[in-house]
């Protein structure tokens, strides 16, 4: 054998290995993207949901909130804004729903006014309800957000930010939520 024929297998062998890996990063990537397109998809079965029980809630409480008209208008028109935001992306669906999350506190402590609604089956039902799926959104955005980071750093590894580039994967958003909703409540003893 020359030294021809071996360094053209050398060649094909080479560029058979180079065409794996790129495939393999590409898969990989693939992969990822729509891991982070299904971790979505869970956070807006649960939005829905949400947005669902809330007309519920308002319906249950409208008869005996006559003097708070105002926090139910809140809650309706909140959610209405929560859920048109939904096609505009993670930023603006986040800062949709934790207004909706701050009108249904507000609503909830209200609530505690009212000795005959805190005792009303339905309404306690309902507040359960929307309980449970708070904590499911939540675990759901926990989800979401490490499915996001483990793609963007994958997207901007080298050398799968070269085919990332090639194949234009792009980085998401993380959904997160406001500052108000980070701090930390302030405890005072002293009183």
């Amino acid at each position: 054998m020359t030294g021809l024929p071996i360094l053209i297998l050398i060649i094909i062998v080479a560029v058979i290995a180079a065409a794996l890996a790129v495939a393999g990063i590409y898969n990989g990537l693939v992969k990822r993207r729509n891991q982070v397109n299904n971790s979505w998809s869970q956070i807006d079965v649960q939005l829905k949901r949400r947005h669902d029980l809330i007309p519920n809630l308002v319906e249950a409480v409208k008869g005996y909130m006559e003097f708070e008209k105002a926090t139910l208008t809140q809650v309706i028109n909140a959610r209405a804004a929560a859920v048109s935001a939904a096609p505009q992306g993670p930023q603006a669906q986040a800062q949709a729903e934790n207004m909706l999350t701050g009108a249904l506190r507000q609503l909830f402590a209200v609530v505690e006014n009212y000795p005959d609604l805190k005792a009303n089956q339905n309404v306690m039902s309902l507040q359960e309800e929307l309980t449970s799926t708070e904590n499911k959104i939540s675990f759901a955005r926990q989800f979401y957000n490490d499915s996001v980071m483990t793609y963007n750093v994958r997207i901007q590894q080298f050398p799968s930010n070269l085919i990332a580039g090639m194949f234009n994967f792009t980085e998401r958003q993380f959904f997160q939520a406001e500052e108000t909703d980070k701090e930390v409540p302030k405890v005072d003893l002293k009183s």
